[in-house]
């Protein structure tokens, strides 16, 4: 490889890939059961609701901002959903108010951080703890798991001919158009700017306060979205669904490269993020290991992840740069 070869793809996506190809590897050589059809088709069905989440978690953190409450969020859309359903509400319908209801409970968030001025940390924390409430106010500590055939079928179901669970089709369609968004166009500018430097996006001309606003309504409506297809996979509604999540969620995204400190991070690096995530949750459990075990794993990670994607960044940087003063110095 040549060294303009070698400074184009020295960066955290690059090492992110190598480490998660070399894990994949692992799983398949040393993992039993691992590299059958089932199990890769189950791992992905697993992680359907938090891979659509993570993007507009993505877009909140480059703007400086987070959303703690999208695993109550869920939660909430999926009792209603439940409740709707039960009540024999026509699917579409049901799909229609709990989409609402979502961007209903990111309107919430965005306005108290947008119009308000109120940290998103704090707010979303009061949030996560209120919309879970709802839920069990609404359906108490019970669950509701009768459905319409078609819905449970879509849960269940696989795309035809294919191991690809019909869970994370919208994942597979949305991840594109994320990218291009954030990446390739003018809002996706817009949202590196706000989170470089929020004054001076604002004296720029960027209505900072509608983005941040808007951004916190999409959060919503994706964890809506997301409710629907976890009520699908699991044919349960309760109030207690999507406990933890967002630790999940927020992994991926620090781990993928997006600075906590906002401004910097790209949708591809997180996409390697997740299948890392998904990979290791799935060797967990081959392995026996629990739930609170996996928690504790997924929290170290999200500690190494602020640390080594800051501390590897700042190498790349270095190496990128001597790299580019010996090319132009030949």
């Amino acid at each position: 490889m040549t060294r303009p070869s070698l400074l184009r793809h020295l960066s955290w996506e690059t090492f992110l890939g190598l480490m998660t190809i070399a894990v994949l590897i692992y799983a398949v050589v040393a993992v039993p059961n691992f590299a059958t059809a089932f199990n890769l088709s189950q791992a992905a069905a697993g992680i359907s609701e938090k891979a659509l989440i993570v993007f507009p978690m993505v877009l909140l953190i480059i703007a400086r901002e987070i959303d703690l409450s999208v695993a109550s969020i869920l939660a909430l859309c999926s009792v209603i959903l439940g409740v709707l359903l039960r009540a024999d509400v026509p699917m579409a319908l049901a799909f229609a108010v709990v989409l609402l209801i979502g961007g209903i409970a990111g309107a919430l968030n965005g306005a108290l951080v947008a119009i308000v001025g109120l940290p998103s940390l704090v707010v979303t924390l009061g949030t996560l703890a209120m919309f879970r409430g709802i839920g069990y106010i609404i359906l108490g500590t019970g669950s509701i798991n009768q459905f319409p055939e078609a819905f449970t079928d879509f849960g269940i179901d696989l795309v035809p001919w294919t191991p690809i669970p019909w869970t994370i089709v919208p994942f597979l369609i949305l991840a594109p158009i994320f990218a291009v968004v954030l990446q390739a166009t003018p809002i996706g500018r817009r949202i590196y700017a706000i989170g470089g430097n929020p004054a001076t996006a604002l004296y720029s001309g960027i209505k900072t306060r509608r983005m941040v606003f808007l951004l916190f309504v999409l959060s919503g409506v994706i964890c809506a979205l997301a409710a629907i297809i976890f009520t699908a996979r699991l044919s349960n509604a309760r109030a207690n669904n999507a406990l933890g999540f967002e630790l999940d969620v927020i992994t991926a995204t620090f781990l993928g490269g997006v600075s906590a400190f906002g401004g910097t991070g790209k949708i591809t690096g997180v996409l390697w993020a997740l299948v890392l995530l998904a990979v290791v949750r799935n060797v967990l459990g081959l392995s026996q290991i629990g739930g609170d075990a996996q928690g504790t794993v997924i929290g170290l990670l999200l500690i190494l992840s602020l640390l080594l994607s800051n501390v590897a960044q700042q190498i790349f940087r270095k190496v990128q740069m001597r790299l580019f003063l010996q090319q132009t110095g030949e």
